[in-house]
């Protein structure tokens, strides 16, 4: 008896201690599938972060966003042509067309700027730009469009601009290059001193007509060039009728030369100096720009690289004998 009362005050002792470790072991536990959920609020909340960035990002990729054209406050438009013109490439006629379009149909559009750094390209991209300023000038006769130059206004970019009521520039820009021009290569001298044979046949007596590595036929390069002086004649009569009597010819101004900004005032090329913003403080008299150039989506650009990657080789051999005004 004496035994098991010695052992009776063990056990309660024993019992309060156990009581207060499950008591701990709950607590510890309790805390942790706190922390769980805190860390899971936490880990749901960056992941939805996330997604809603990535999907942002993935809005003003294709266009969507990121964008103030929706504004209905008073503005002036701005347009850039900013490259070679080309069909298809960085400077088009579509892209141009497309951007005009949406800044005249803009209520809030005061006018139209066209701001030029291009070294030509295209005759027939240009001349598509130009008629689409002088048909949209008459439908909207309230909005004036003005280009303004900044590095380089040059042959088919000078084509364009002739298209606005007036031209400002830097006194450092360069303007003119009213021209045009073919280039390529003749490889018949090497081919004689390698001893290469070049071995052509065609079916129709000018379907070889400059070819680089074929001597030059008198008739055919007298047809080329009777070709490219009518091209010319185009571009001029589209700078006369641009220009006006605000335009000072003389034996030089559609040789192909070009100036500086400031000399080109003089020449009556360009009507003033100016920048965009200056241009749309003080001429326009709306200083809040709001940028109208058209921008290619993800969409866009994924289907130019299919098709281009399909049509490279055919269009890079066709592209190399066209007329360009640069």
């Amino acid at each position: 008896m004496q035994e098991e009362n010695q052992q009776s005050p063990d056990l309660n002792n024993h019992q309060p201690s156990q009581a207060a470790a499950i008591s701990s072991l709950e607590k510890i536990a309790l805390a942790g599938l706190q922390e769980q959920k805190v860390s899971r609020r936490w880990s749901v909340l960056f992941k939805s972060l996330t997604f809603i960035y990535l999907f942002f990002l993935l809005l003003m990729l294709l266009g969507w966003v990121g964008t103030n054209k929706n504004s209905s406050l008073a503005h002036t438009a701005l347009i850039d042509i900013n490259g070679v013109i080309e069909a298809g490439g960085q400077v088009n006629a579509d892209a141009v067309i497309s951007s005009l379009k949406d800044a005249y149909e803009h209520k809030g559009t005061k006018g139209i700027i066209l701001r030029i750094n291009s070294p030509g390209g295209s005759p027939v991209q240009a001349g598509i730009i130009n008629d689409e300023i002088h048909r949209q000038r008459k439908l909207h006769p309230e909005v004036p469009v003005y280009a303004v130059v900044e590095d380089i206004c040059a042959s088919g970019g000078y084509y364009i601009a002739v298209a606005a009521d007036k031209i400002f520039v830097d006194k450092a820009s360069i303007v003119g290059s009213i021209g045009v021009l073919m280039d390529g290569y003749g490889f018949t001298e090497l081919m004689k001193k390698v001893g290469v044979e070049r071995r052509l046949m065609t079916a129709g007596e000018n379907k070889g007509m400059l070819d680089p590595f074929s001597p030059v036929n008198p008739k055919q390069q007298a047809f080329a060039q009777s070709m490219l002086d009518q091209i010319h004649q185009q571009f001029i009569k589209v700078v006369r009728e641009g220009r006006g009597n605000r335009l000072k010819e003389n034996e030089q101004t559609f040789s192909g030369l070009f100036w500086n900004g400031e000399e080109s005032i003089k020449l009556g090329l360009a009507d003033a100096e100016g920048s965009a913003d200056y241009v749309a403080r003080e001429v326009v008299k709306e200083s809040e720009i709001v940028d109208f150039t058209y921008q290619e989506t993800v969409v866009d650009r994924f289907a130019k690289k299919l098709g281009a990657s399909m049509g490279q080789e055919l269009g890079t051999k066709a592209k190399a004998w066209l007329p360009t005004l640069r």
